[in-house]
């Protein structure tokens, strides 16, 4: 009833797609050597000997300035295939795109007005 061997190439190519990245750990993970010492644990700052503690806490307001970004980042990679074609999809698909749009944000006016982008 279905023909599943037309699907041969794609099963083929998931598998080998699959395969390189762990035989690639695999390997490299035999041939590595491990030697660990004072040097091998420091931070290499541009050829400066580091002062002070290297884990330093971040403020979580830069970690969502960052989300914001990316969100924003990735709806117009998605919406750049509608804005190609849209005098072929019509009214529709603008609506569900306006839709998508709107999401986000109504989003980021939410966290503007609770005050979650605030530098202070």
């Amino acid at each position: 009833m279905f023909l599943l061997h037309e699907y041969d190439i794609f099963w083929a190519f998931l598998i080998i797609s699959s395969i390189i990245p762990i035989l690639a750990f695999q390997i490299s993970g035999v041939l590595i050597l491990i030697r660990e010492g004072p040097e091998k644990l420091s931070s290499y700052e541009s050829g400066i000997e580091p002062m002070g503690n290297a884990w330093l806490q971040f403020r979580i307001r830069y970690y969502m300035f960052a989300l914001v970004f990316v969100v924003f980042d990735v709806e117009t990679v998605f919406l750049y295939p509608w804005a190609m074609s849209f005098d072929v999809l019509g009214i529709s698909v603008f609506i569900e795109a306006f839709i998508f749009v709107l999401i986000p944000i109504v989003g980021l006016v939410y966290a503007w007005r609770k005050g979650a982008l605030e530098w202070s």
